[in-house]
């Protein structure tokens, strides 16, 4: 009979068969000798809506959760803040179990900075443009502002989610103009950079967020979707000769944080990359 593991993880979404998670927690928790089970919780294969899901791991001997779309500004309801811009964001993607009310974390503005700066360096974002405004969406628009964007122009096909973000986002900043656009090929033009914060692209959800030619004169693209890695949307913006910055590195610097909170164990980062890499 197998032992009972040195941490219990999970990752609740909709649309996450290809995720590389489960392998990243393994493989973190093998460089310091911890046993990690990381299962997949998806709502429809288990046969429960998220909300009685997600009370299931509360009790279920979890030690924390990762939180995928289409459910992070759900969970944010059901958690603890303590994070005031983090509460800004509203939307969460890692959760921490404990006697009290879980507690609410998001890796995803971390993780979207770190792989900003691994690409671009100290470089500005310019005039940034964002498709998408749900979870993700919400944590790349709060870290460009962090990154100091200059301009900041929201695009969804939900234009009241738009607004609401643009809300939001006037509240915690005065020095980076915030727009909202309600065609995403008006919204590219003489952007600086084009962010996907849509799931289209990704295995289930083919094709690509913005027309081909609406790419020209920016001068980089980020995609938050990383399976697959090479998505319609990054070939496009390398055949516009944008720089482009991958969804995995969002992938793998928010798990990297999550893994902090998870286990606040020390982590060799390179070796961990390397390993990922290794390992199908």
């Amino acid at each position: 009979m197998a032992g009972k593991p040195d941490l219990k993880l999970g990752l609740i979404g909709d649309n996450i068969a290809e995720s590389r998670a489960p392998l990243l927690h393994r493989l973190a928790g093998a460089q310091s000798g911890l046993d990690v089970q990381y299962n997949r919780l998806i709502p429809k294969e288990i046969g429960v809506g998220f909300d009685e899901l997600f009370e299931r791991c509360t009790d279920g001997g979890y030690r924390g959760v990762n939180v995928t779309y289409p459910y992070k500004e759900r969970v944010a309801e059901k958690v603890t803040i303590a994070d005031p811009l983090v509460r800004a964001i509203g939307a969460i993607n890692t959760v921490l179990f404990d006697a009290n009310r879980p507690t609410g974390y998001n890796t995803d503005y971390s993780g979207f900075i770190a792989a900003y700066k691994g690409a671009r360096g100290d470089a500005e974002p310019g005039v940034a443009c964002i498709i998408g405004t749900g979870g993700v969406g919400r944590a790349l628009a709060f870290g460009l502002i962090a990154l100091g964007a200059k301009e900041i122009r929201l695009c969804d096909n939900d234009e009241t989610k738009a607004q609401q973000l643009a809300k939001d986002l006037c509240g915690v900043t005065s020095s980076s103009k915030i727009t909202v656009y309600a065609d995403s090929v008006a919204a590219a033009q003489s952007a600086t950079g084009l962010l996907n914060g849509t799931p289209v692209g990704m295995v289930g959800y083919g094709g690509t967020p913005l027309l081909a030619k609406a790419m020209s004169n920016q001068e980089w693209a980020f995609d938050a979707v990383y399976t697959p890695v090479n998505t319609q949307f990054l070939q496009d913006a390398k055949s516009a000769s944008l720089s482009i910055i991958s969804g995995y590195e969002l992938f793998f610097f928010q798990g990297v944080h999550a893994w902090g909170y998870f286990s606040g164990a020390p982590l060799d980062e390179a070796r961990l990359r390397s390993n990922l890499a290794d390992t199908k």
